[in-house]
């Protein structure tokens, strides 16, 4: 007789390699079926996503009437346009899995925190959850910076334009360049939530954090300047400073929880601080004399064991 149990999960958390990839495959379809459904639903809704997010680009650098005037003073201006036939499906699929991607970021965060919750102590768990709720409105304050920076974006990149040149701007690409900002943007917003995840699970102090903030800041800087497509300072002040702000905040409230933990404890000490030992030397007490046994004590020769 065949007997179908369940298998008992390790405490800790440990699992073959096997299990270990069956589990990410799962987390992957479940994430990839709710970008999916959200796809599908944003593809009836194509043409007003994509009046919606080129609305920054035609407010900013549109061109008024023709290929040659613009409301403000003659600068470059550029216009849209679709290449072949199958551009229009092409542009109605990006709108679509973008809209995918931002709006089902709730299920696949949480999908990357259950990959990586069986890994984590139970004290550890409780946090986690907690901090996908916090994940979600991070990555859309990332993407709507990256709404926000595309017409300072577009004036920069259109303001290269020698003069009596017309700029044709293809909607495929402007699309491609928006995703990939909206994804650094999103991804980058994480950044704290993740120290913040480490500080509340024992990892990083936030004094230890505190140390490292000339070399953060510096990393946020060059970042972005590689992220950011144009070139002016004023695009990679914009994602840069936010992120700064975010890295401040995430060690404000990391020192806060050391503080709180430290008062919690007994002794007041810190998790990274050893605890101090007493090596003063004692006295040892004096030692009794053992007594040889007298003749009254035994028995015949014998004692009382025999």
């Amino acid at each position: 007789m065949l007997k179908s149990a369940r298998k008992t999960k390790d405490p800790e958390g440990r699992m073959p390699l096997a299990d270990h990839l069956r589990e990410l495959r799962n987390r992957l379809l479940k994430s990839l079926l709710a970008i999916g459904a959200v796809t599908v639903v944003a593809l009836v809704y194509h043409t007003q996503l994509a009046d919606f997010l080129t609305q920054p680009l035609r407010r900013s650098v549109g061109c008024v009437s023709g290929f040659n005037q613009i409301a403000k003073h003659g600068e470059h201006c550029a216009t849209l346009n679709i290449n072949g036939l199958l551009g229009p499906f092409t542009v109605m699929l990006k709108v679509g899995l973008m809209a995918g991607v931002v709006v089902a970021s709730p299920v696949w965060l949480y999908q990357v925190w259950a990959f990586l919750a069986p890994g984590l102590h139970r004290h550890e768990k409780k946090y986690a959850l907690s901090f996908v709720g916090a994940g979600f409105p991070l990555f859309l304050g990332g993407a709507w910076f990256a709404y926000t920076i595309i017409p300072t974006t577009a004036k920069a990149l259109i303001g290269l334009t020698p003069d009596h040149v017309t700029n044709l701007v293809p909607l495929e690409g402007y699309l491609d360049l928006l995703v990939r900002m909206v994804l650094v943007f999103g991804l980058s917003f994480e950044l704290p939530l993740l120290l913040v995840l480490l500080n509340f699970g024992g990892v990083l102090s936030g004094r230890r954090m505190l140390g490292w903030w000339r070399w953060m800041v510096m990393g946020i800087t060059v970042f972005s300047a590689i992220a950011v497509p144009s070139p002016d300072p004023l695009s990679m002040l914009a994602l840069a400073a936010p992120i700064c702000a975010l890295f401040f905040l995430a060690v404000g409230i990391s020192l806060l929880h050391d503080k709180r933990k430290a008062r919690r404890s007994d002794d007041g000490l810190s998790p990274d601080e050893a605890s101090d030992l007493d090596l003063t030397p004692e006295a040892l007490p004096e030692i009794e004399p053992v007594s040889a046994p007298s003749a009254t004590d035994s028995h015949d020769g014998f004692d009382d064991a025999t």
